[in-house]
This record gives C-alpha cells, structure tokens and sequence, in this order.
C-alpha cells in the first residue's frame, strides 16, 4: 500500500513514519530537508490544490493523509475526493469546526457539549466592555485561523484590551481575527481527546496531553505547542462516557447538517472541578501531540485511516501499547514571535541514537539542515512509563544543539 502525506511538520513525519512501520509506501508532500532524511519528499505548495491534485494523480497512493488545518478549511480534501482519490481528511465545511470559533461554539449548543461560556464581538468597544465586566480573566479566541498564536488567557483587563485592541483595531492576526470569540477563563488540567471518524462512527485514540504556554510552569505566550505526553498526568477514567459527551455528539450534528466528518476530530478539554468542558475541535491530529500517540497505538493506524476515509470504519479497533511517550519540542530563539533562521542543526544524529526526532521547522539540505522554522524538532521519548519516556527525550533534546536552542524543562512533570 501507499500513502501521501501532506504537509511540513513533526506531526506529518510521526505519521509517516508510523505508516511505514506497518509497511506503507510514504512520501511526503512538500516534507522538509529533516523528513528527508527518512523518506521521499516531494515539492507541492499547500495553497495550491490543483498541484495537490495532479501530484496524487503522478504519484497513485492507496490513501492521501492531509495533515495540516489550513488546506483542509480551504477545501484540500473535497479537490482530491473529487479526484477520485481516498482521503483521511475533512471537507472544508466539516473542518468549519476548526475554521471559525464561534461555529464550533454553534455546534456545541446545538450538539449539547459542555463548554466555556462565551460571546462573540467584531467591534473593539463591546468586546472590552465584556472582558471588564468579567473582571478581565477571559481567554481571547481569533475566530478563524491564526497558527496556533490566535489564543491570549488574560489574568486582568489590561491584557483583555490588550488582546483586544491587537486583533480588533491593530488588525495583527490578519482576516483570521475580525471576530473574536471571548470566553471565561477555566481552571483545570488540560487533555487532549482524538478519534478516528467515518462520518458516523468513531475509534477513540490513547488520549495525551499537550503544554502550550512557551515557558515552564505554564507562563508565557500561548504557542503551537512546546510538548506532549500520553498518557496524561491527570485523566478521567473509563474515557469512553467522555467520548460520547465529547467526540459522539459533534460527529452526529456535523452528520445532520449535511457534512458528515471524516478524519481526526480533537476535542481539546480542561478538567475542572464542575467536570471536563470543551476548549476547542481540531480537525486533524494535533501536534505535538501525534508525535508521542503513534508510539502508543496499539494496532494498524493505516488500515483504520483508510477505513475512516472510505466511510466503514465499523469493525476497526485500535487500543493503547503499554507503557508511555513524552515528546520535548526545540524551538528556535525568538519563539513563538519572528524565530531566528537559517542556523545549522547540530548534533541530530547523536540524539537519534538516543531517541526519535521529528523534523518540523527544518531547511538546507538532508545532509547539511538548517533551522528554518519556530519548532524545529520534536524529540519523543517511549518508556516503560512515564518518568522514563520523559529522561529519555531530555537525553536527547539536550544532544540537539543551533545557537538559541532552547525547550520547556518541566514537560511530563
């Protein structure tokens, strides 16, 4: 069998990389110089689906994986469908429920999912007059697409019209946030839930969670995430009634609307004292957190995405390997604002003698890298628990070595 898997990040190399050791034929569309290494990558624009198009037709894969939000909100998946081809993957308007905040919002009501109360403004002077009258402590959502850095949690009014004033009157996040969903600020443990969907059906995934803030003990600006681990430190069991407060009403509304979800639907959750809420839906795997759940998924990944593709997913059955995965991502100097470029990537191959990478912001050459992003590497450790897997990417995220290297140290602990 053969797949191609879109995108240029750590979460399409661990997907990659996983498919092969079931035996899959990977190439990866457009990868980077780190994937490279690994497996063919071949050149491909994400904004351009009509060249996604005719590299699926060159290339004839069993099964197209797309990896990453912003061509699949944009209508990757209905192109290639439309060509003929299977493909893991949401169409554009199922994928609305990553798209646009106050849509998945929507859909939670309609759905009855317990989430955050919320409201959402497109005129500076209301959303202010909201955030100060919860005293400040909301989180500020871009309501469309922003890489990860569309999401401000403020502690006091001042950082509320900051976020604001950024989106609303600055304009900084661009088309993505000229409406901004508000919403009061949870305390709580954070997971992340993914499932494996037909249209209809489900097949939940190890659940893990990941660490978004860029600096330890949670501070700092939010990013696109500095690490993960599975399982997570602190989870509900059994997981299957969250499942279906969480993942089985979305996937039955989406289905009445006429737009059945067929992919990884994410339910990124907080635990709080009044019981697990919904922050937000992803409509593809999450990353970082990929990078540690494929070392825990017990079964044949690729068979179930095929399925879920094909709409007949019933009969899949995935579990979780024993053990654990933590995942440590290196970041470059100025991350998550302008990252410094261009550095040489050191010391790569020592720290793969101790541990798996998987190359995201990575330029040059396969034989001479270059940082060329904000995350760099993700280094994942698997163990027999998870004080282990965590000494074990540790080990290795040190051995990585550009000048401004740096990573959270309190990932897993």
């Amino acid at each position: 069998m053969k797949a191609l898997v879109i995108g240029s990040g750590a979460r399409e190399h661990a997907l990659g990389e996983r498919l092969r050791q079931e035996r899959w034929r990977v190439a990866c569309a457009p990868g980077n110089a780190g994937i490279a290494r690994r497996f063919p990558c071949l050149p491909l624009r994400l904004d351009d689906p009509a060249a996604a198009v005719a590299l699926a037709r060159a290339e004839e894969p069993d099964l197209v994986v797309v990896g990453p939000e912003a061509p699949l909100v944009a209508g990757l998946a209905d192109r290639l469908a439309a060509g003929g081809f299977a493909v893991f993957g949401p169409t554009a308007a199922a994928a609305r429920i990553e798209g646009s905040k106050a849509f998945a919002k929507e859909v939670m009501a309609e759905a009855g999912v317990p989430t955050a109360a919320h409201a959402t403004f497109d005129q500076p002077d209301a959303a202010r007059a909201h955030a100060r009258s919860l005293g400040g402590r909301v989180v500020v959502k871009a309501d469309g697409l922003a890489g990860g850095k569309g999401v401000a949690v403020c502690a006091n009014v001042e950082e509320a019209e900051a976020a604001i004033d950024a989106a609303l009157v600055r304009g900084e996040l661009g088309e993505a946030g000229r409406r901004l969903v508000l919403e009061e600020r949870l305390e709580g443990r954070e997971l992340s839930l993914m499932a494996l969907c037909d249209g209809r059906s489900y097949v939940l995934l190890p659940p893990c969670q990941d660490y978004k803030r860029a600096l330890d003990g949670d501070r700092g600006p939010n990013t696109g995430g500095m690490g993960a681990v599975s399982p997570p430190l602190v989870s509900p069991a059994p997981l299957g009634p969250l499942a279906e407060a969480t993942i089985a009403p979305v996937v039955a509304r989406l289905a009445d609307l006429g737009t059945p979800f067929r992919g990884t639907l994410y339910a990124g959750l907080m635990l709080t004292a009044a019981g697990p809420r919904v922050l937000e839906y992803n409509c593809r795997f999450g990353d970082p957190e990929t990078q540690v759940l494929v070392e825990r998924i017990d079964g044949f990944l690729g068979e179930a995405m095929l399925a879920a593709a094909r709409g007949s997913l019933a009969g899949s059955r995935l579990g979780a390997r024993p053990g654990a995965a933590a995942g440590v991502v290196v970041c470059a100097r100025g991350y998550p604002g302008a990252p410094r470029l261009g550095d040489p990537l050191l010391g790569i191959d020592a720290a793969e003698a101790v541990a798996p990478l998987r190359f995201a912001g990575v330029g040059g050459a396969p034989e001479r890298p270059v940082t060329a992003g904000g995350r760099v590497v993700t280094v994942v450790g698997h163990g027999p628990d998870l004080p282990a897997a965590v000494a074990l990417a540790y080990r290795a995220a040190a051995l990585v070595s550009f000048p401004g290297a740096r990573f959270r140290g309190d990932i897993g602990r």
